[in-house]
């Protein structure tokens, strides 16, 4: 493993995020069409998909930002339209749909749902009253849930 790839896992810890509470969200999306699957499987294809670097950039790149506006250090407006997450802004999503983008359409929907629903970790990470920003954490974690998804899924049609 690389320092990128260290940086990024080890900031989602940092950030109170773990492989098992990922997992859950895989588990959650996917479950239902594959009936024998296992966390292990779950986390697997999670490891496989930090492998990435476009994953480690996005990563990086987000919780820097949200780093940033915990500290107050941006700009306004930006400063402001982070740190409330407002739902115009898009360019969180945007970055989360570059990890969704490494493996495919069904990421996509995957994604979709989990960053509507809220699932899991995803809905404790988007709490408005946390002193910390996880304006783009929340989505990262969702695309990183998703891509592991679409990973798995075409994985086993392949086996099927």
């Amino acid at each position: 493993m690389d320092s990128v790839e260290r940086t990024a896992r080890d900031l989602l810890v940092e950030r109170g995020v773990s492989m098992e509470e990922i997992a859950e969200l895989v588990y959650e999306l996917q479950s239902y069409y594959h009936p024998s699957l296992t966390m292990e499987a779950c986390i697997e294809n999670i490891d496989r998909v930090l492998s990435k670097r476009e994953v480690q950039n996005a990563i990086i790149t987000g919780i820097q930002l949200d780093k940033l506006t915990e500290k107050k250090l941006l700009d306004e407006p930006l400063q402001s339209i982070l740190a409330r997450d407002e739902g115009l802004y898009g360019i969180d999503e945007i970055i989360a749909l570059s990890i969704v983008n490494v493996y495919g359409s069904i990421g996509f929907t995957n994604y979709g749902y989990v960053d509507k629903m809220k699932p899991g970790i995803i809905k404790k990470l988007n709490n408005k009253h946390s002193p910390l920003c996880h304006t783009f954490l929340d989505d990262i974690v969702g695309a990183i849930a998703a891509a592991a998804s679409s990973r798995l899924a075409h994985r086993e049609a392949n086996t099927e």
